[in-house]
């Protein structure tokens, strides 16, 4: 019973999360916490430290002085010069930042592994996700009212079953870690951004003509309520679908205009700070920072208060 409650919170939270909520709903997928760069002062470093160190790492500078941060930032420099030749270039300064991007996805698979690993042979099975998603419901599907809700355990597995066996590269029924976490976060995997732009496509075609309309886009978005007037930026978000969304101008989006809107391609997030890392970093203009480089630059990196690079250091790096 206690995994049929968290599955309905789950259930519920999707619902949530892709139903019809009262105000403004962004679905693009950005790079994880890596969205377009605010406009800062010259001394404040807030992006930088997140992109570098991750969001929540980010959130607890203060636990270290500038000279523990220092030292600790250059044992990871360490980990970030993946050729081992003493020099960061953009390239691995990106991938790190990826990786950094990453490790809160990692970090949630691991801490949910043990509950659908059932027979703990270090992989789970679609009979293994299924029994500890869904078994309550297929043993009682009574007392569940599949005619109205949208998200219901009816609709869900198929749809659960898909997503599964698309995340399953070797075709074994079974899915590893790697597999396992391809399939609760597909937005993260290049083989899976097709699996999220057909959810993408069901959660907001109601009329089921395999293509979303401007009204389909807006109610994604806004619920009317009482038939009230619709808010100021929802005539925005209107003028966005005309003169952006719609590409081709037929009144709808079809499958690879919802590509372009929720997987925009023209702007690579970790590629952009990257350069901006090595270009405010590199005193020699070789467009490659040595550790010494990054050191005199410690502030941009993790700034006067810290990381709990300790952590960082110590735990396991082999997911990232």
């Amino acid at each position: 019973m206690e995994t049929f409650n968290l599955v309905c919170a789950l259930l519920l939270c999707t619902a949530a999360a892709h139903g019809k909520p009262t105000a403004r709903k962004e679905r693009v997928i950005h790079e994880t916490n890596l969205n377009e760069r605010t406009q800062e002062d010259n001394k404040s470093f807030q992006y930088d430290h997140e992109a570098f160190l991750g969001k929540e790492e980010a959130r607890t500078f203060d636990q270290l002085t500038p000279e523990e941060s220092k030292d600790r930032l250059g044992k990871i420099v360490g980990r970030i010069d993946s050729d081992a030749n003493g020099l960061i270039t953009t390239d691995e300064l990106k991938a790190w930042i990826k990786r950094v991007q990453k490790r809160y996805v990692y970090e949630n698979v691991a801490k949910v592994w043990a509950d659908y690993d059932l027979n703990k042979d270090d992989k789970i099975s679609w009979e293994e996700y299924k029994q500890a998603t869904y078994g309550y419901y297929l043993a009682n599907p009574e007392e569940f009212d599949d005619t109205t809700d949208q998200f219901s355990f009816k609709k869900m597995l198929p749809r659960d079953e898909r997503r599964f066996k698309m995340a399953d590269l070797n075709g074994d029924q079974a899915a590893d870690r790697e597999e396992f976490t391809a399939f609760l976060h597909p937005e993260e995997f290049d083989h899976m951004k097709e699996i999220v732009v057909q959810e993408t496509l069901e959660d907001i075609d109601k009329n089921g003509d395999g293509h979303v309309d401007e009204d389909e886009y807006v109610a994604d978005m806004y619920a009317h309520e009482d038939g009230g007037p619709e808010p100021d930026w929802l005539k925005t978000e209107r003028d966005q679908f005309s003169d952006f969304r719609d590409l081709n101008k037929d009144g709808k989006m079809d499958r690879d205009e919802i590509r372009q809107w929720i997987m925009p391609q023209n702007y690579d997030h970790a590629q952009a700070e990257a350069r901006h890392l090595v270009y405010e970093s590199d005193q020699d203009k070789d467009q490659m920072l040595t550790k010494e480089e990054i050191l005199e630059n410690w502030n941009m990196f993790v700034g006067s208060q810290a990381t709990n690079y300790g952590e960082d250091l110590t735990r396991n790096h082999d997911e990232l």
